[in-house]
């Protein structure tokens, strides 16, 4: 039978860590363990690194900034693995955290090590050769809805987040924000910008009532029941989580489904596999999330549009690094026309004010 489990490649040039260092380290917290050290990476992500390492029979998974980013607030170790220490009593599809290490001297950058959550990971379309019917992606896609009300329901006072952040201003806080990194990020101009400035500042929502929010949610951070693709065991990638509005979590999910009727350059960067057979609309996503939470989604135009935006100005951010030497990664080279679809795609969505 077939083997989907997502599994690590070697690690990308530019992206190697000190095994010697690494390896020491281990060893000291882990006395006893069989000799030889084993590194490789997983695929996808272009923000915090993972790695699979192995010393020895011991396994686990190990998280550290990007080399080259001076963006430090988001990539803070410390904060994820507090969060993650917090939060996988009260909502077990968050991994294990094992560790945490501050000490710069061991890998040039903190980080932390968590249990592997073994399963599916469908990145822009399933694996090779697993069956994805649509019963199977309507399924998954329903169960990835559930899944983020289930998060939002979560007493986040009582797991210890309450001083995870600000609830009250967040919106606003969070449009001031993002302009703010575009434009110390730029590298090329673009025109839409300028629009979507004055449409965020002239209709920013009030503040609802504030839940734990993920805030990069999608398929590819979550990993699947390899007897069951439409069941989710996992929720990775916790680094931009936070307390905050629950609809622009809803909004960065839907900023990353694109629909066959779609223009073509959002075709061309389509994340999962959401134009397959069986596979919901956005607006049908929308109810099925307004259903389960009770949640008021008229308004979600502007989550979608703003999150659009911050996805284009996520990836301006990585191409700015690109272009400015600090990151050798080949992957980036073409970034520059993604913050252009997702630019367009904002402001269509501002435009239209609908999904």
């Amino acid at each position: 039978m077939p083997d989907f489990l997502d599994q690590p490649r070697p690690v990308r040039s530019g992206e190697e860590l000190d095994a010697a260092r690494l390896e020491a380290f281990l060893r000291e917290r882990f006395p006893g363990s069989e000799p030889g050290i084993e590194i490789a990476q997983f695929p996808g992500g272009h923000s915090n690194l993972t790695y699979l390492v192995r010393l020895g029979m011991r396994e686990f998974v190990l998280r550290r900034p990007p080399f080259g980013s001076k963006v430090k607030s988001a990539h803070d170790m410390g904060r994820e693995f507090r969060v993650l220490s917090r939060l996988h009593g009260a909502y077990p599809p968050a991994p294990v955290v094992l560790f945490f290490c501050e000490d710069e001297s061991v890998l040039g950058a903190p980080f932390y090590a968590m249990e592997r959550v073994r399963g599916v990971i469908i990145r822009r379309d399933p694996p090779a050769g697993l069956p994805f019917p649509a019963d199977i992606a309507r399924r998954l896609a329903t169960a990835f809805i559930h899944n983020l009300v289930l998060l939002h329901a979560l007493d986040y006072q009582a797991i210890g987040l309450a001083d995870l952040g600000k609830p009250d201003g967040y919106m606003a806080r969070q449009v001031r924000g993002w302009i703010e990194r575009y434009h110390g990020s730029v590298t090329d101009e673009h025109p839409e910008v300028a629009q979507l400035t004055s449409w965020f500042n002239e209709r920013i929502p009030a503040s609802t009532s504030a839940t734990l929010i993920h805030n990069d949610y999608k398929y590819d951070n979550l990993v699947l029941d390899p007897q069951d693709t439409g069941r989710i065991v996992g929720v990775l990638d916790w680094e931009m989580s936070t307390i905050g509005d629950p609809l622009s979590d809803l909004g960065t999910a839907l900023a990353y489904w694109v629909e066959p009727g779609d223009p073509e350059d959002m075709q061309r960067i389509r994340w999962c596999p959401s134009t397959h057979p069986g596979s919901p609309s956005r607006a049908e996503l929308a109810s099925l999330y307004a259903q389960a939470s009770g949640r008021d989604v008229s308004g979600l135009a502007f989550y979608l549009a703003f999150a659009r935006f911050k996805l284009a100005v996520i990836v301006q951010q990585i191409y700015y690094r690109y272009r400015q030497g600090l990151t050798q990664d080949s992957r980036f080279a073409q970034m520059g026309e993604v913050v252009k679809t997702m630019l367009r795609a904002a402001l269509r969505c501002a435009e239209a004010n609908a999904l």
